[in-house]
């Protein structure tokens, strides 16, 4: 696997952080930060396919809302009262 490098500025904080974690993970820093950005990766597909599934359901109660209201209609409408 090519593996490309990047360069990144992050505050004091979180470099000691990520360098403890990783430490206690037994990692070194770039691989504790490469897993942190999978799952970030991971994390936010997880968030669009939610969100994709969320419009889309929306969008099928709507049209079976509509057709349920048809079917309504077209059920009273027949009714001999």
């Amino acid at each position: 696997m090519l593996m490309e490098a990047i360069s990144i500025k992050v505050p004091e904080h979180l470099l000691k952080a990520s360098g403890e974690c990783a430490k206690a993970l037994r990692l070194s820093r770039a691989a504790y930060i490469r897993r942190a950005i999978a799952r970030m990766n991971r994390d936010t597909q997880a968030e669009f396919r939610a969100q994709r599934l969320a419009d889309v359901s929306r969008r099928v109660r709507e049209e079976s809302m509509r057709v349920n209201a048809e079917f309504s209609a077209i059920e009273h409408a027949s009714d001999p009262e």
